[in-house]
C-alpha cells in the first residue's frame, strides 16, 4: 500500500468570478471557491448595489436623466434605463419639441418658460417667450411681498401689518421672511411697560415709579392696570394713609 506520511493534499479552488461572468457594470464575488461549488457567484450593479443576482448576471437600470442632461427648462425622460447602450434619453421642450441623447432646440415663438413651473407655488409671467429669450421669467409671491427674475422670489410678511397688538402697543416684526411667522414683538407705549413675542402683552403702569408721594412716604400701587390710575396709596410713617396723592402725615 502507499503511506501518506509526509505527502501535501492540494486544496482545490475554483473562483467563478475569473473571468468575471456578470459582464461590465457589475462587480461579481464569489462567497465559496471549493470545486465542488458552481453557479453560487452574485452579480452586483455599480449603479445600483441593491440590486444583484445569484448565479447569472443582474439586470441593472441607469436612469440618465438624473445628471438633468436636458438642462432646467426642459423635461428629460429615460424609458430604457438600460446600462448599454447609454444616450437613449429624451428631451422635450415646453412646445412639444423633443430630441433624443441632448437637449433639444426648442422651436422659435412658443417657449413660455413658465410651463416648467419654476416658480413652484407662486406665481409665473414669462414676458417674452421667444426660445432665445430665457431666464427672463418673473416670479411673484401669493399673499406675501416679494418678486425676483429667472428664480423663485424671496417671499416677505410682515406680521405687523394686521395690527396683532393691538392698541397701546408697539409691533415689531424682526423677521419678515414668508416661512418665518409669530416672531412679531408687542411692547407696550409708555408709560406702561411690558413686553411679549407672538402675541399683545400684558401692559402695566407703576404709578409709584414717579415718586408721587414724596420721600417721606411709603407708595403702594396695588393695580397698575393702565386703565387704571391715581388709584395708588401714599402712607406715612406713623400709618397714615391716602390714596391718589400725598397723605397728611401728623
Amino acid at each position: 500500500s502507499l503511506s501518506t506520511i509526509g505527502v501535501k493534499v492540494a486544496s482545490c479552488v475554483e473562483d467563478e468570478c475569473v473571468p468575471s461572468p456578470c459582464g461590465s457594470g457589475q462587480k461579481c464575488i464569489d462567497p465559496n471557491t471549493a470545486k465542488g461549488s458552481k453557479f453560487d457567484f452574485v452579480c452586483t450593479c455599480d449603479s445600483d448595489p441593491s440590486v444583484s443576482e445569484i448565479g447569472k448576471a443582474a439586470v441593472c437600470e441607469v436612469d440618465e436623466c438624473t445628471s438633468s442632461p436636458c438642462g432646467a427648462m426642459q423635461t428629460c425622460l429615460d424609458a430604457n434605463k438600460s446600462p448599454s447602450p447609454l444616450g437613449n434619453f429624451e428631451c422635450s421642450c415646453a412646445n412639444g419639441v423633443k430630441k433624443v441623447g441632448g437637449p433639444a432646440t426648442c422651436a422659435m415663438g412658443t417657449s413660455d418658460e413658465c410651463l416648467m413651473n419654476p416658480c413652484g407655488g407662486q406665481d409665473c409671467v414669462d414676458p417674452d417667450t421667444t426660445s432665445a429669450s430665457t431666464g427672463d421669467f418673473i416670479c411673484t409671491c401669493v399673499n406675501s411681498k416679494g418678486s425676483s427674475t429667472g428664480q423663485p422670489a424671496v417671499c416677505q410678511v410682515d406680521d405687523c401689518e394686521m395690527n396683532p397688538c393691538g392698541s397701546g402697543q408697539t409691533c415689531t416684526d424682526p423677521n419678515t421672511l414668508a416661512t418665518v411667522s409669530d416672531d412679531y414683538i408687542c411692547s407696550c407705549d409708555a408709560p406702561a411697560t411690558g413686553m411679549a413675542t407672538g402675541g399683545p402683552a400684558t401692559c402695566v403702569v407703576d404709578e409709584c415709579a414717579q415718586s408721587p408721594c414724596g420721600i417721606d412716604q411709603t407708595c403702594v400701587d396695588a393695580d397698575m392696570s393702565p386703565m387704571k390710575f391715581f388709584d395708588y396709596t401714599c402712607t406715612c410713617k406713623n400709618g397714615v394713609a391716602a390714596t391718589g396723592g400725598p397723605a397728611t402725615c401728623e
